[in-house]
């Protein structure tokens, strides 16, 4: 396989990783390019991860990210105690991730939440609330270890 190649196939497997279209995926490149502190790959992975969708597959309220997103979109997610129906929402640390009143007994979620093995680190969650929060932006080292991200920083380089 080329090059190109294998820098395509690295980003299409993050991109469908995450469920982002590829003008979502290629704006919050951008943006992660413009941080001033990291490199431009790092950055890129803990925006990622900072997604609101990516949180509540994360702490266990979904079993995959497109349930996380479903469950975001119908409004049963709340950020702070406040309703967010954005997936894309970006998380900062110390922000309480949970569900809304009349989410909480879902099955589906109940499900996911007694599938949950573990979870990283850098969230923290309260099994009784069904709340969780980002306690501190997550390492790289902590991340998917099967992305290559240099070949995704090489493949938008060579397009941009």
């Amino acid at each position: 396989m080329s090059e190109y190649g294998q820098q395509l196939r690295e980003k299409q497997k993050l991109r469908w990783m995450y469920g982002l279209n590829e003008r979502q995926f290629q704006n919050l490149f951008i943006r992660a390019g413009k941080l001033r502190e990291g490199t431009h790959g790092d950055n890129f992975m803990i925006m990622l991860e900072q997604r609101l969708d990516n949180l509540v597959f994360r702490l266990g309220l979904a079993t995959t990210r497109p349930q996380a997103r479903q469950l975001v979109n119908h409004g049963h997610v709340t950020v702070d105690g406040k309703r967010v129906d954005i997936p894309s929402y970006e998380v900062q640390p110390g922000q309480v991730i949970g569900l809304r009143e009349r989410s909480q007994n879902l099955t589906i979620v109940n499900d996911a939440l007694e599938a949950t093995v573990s979870r990283p680190a850098y969230v923290t969650f309260d099994d009784n609330k069904k709340e969780g929060s980002l306690v501190r932006l997550p390492q790289r080292e902590e991340l998917e270890p099967e992305i290559d991200e240099a070949l995704v920083v090489e493949y938008y380089n060579q397009k941009l």
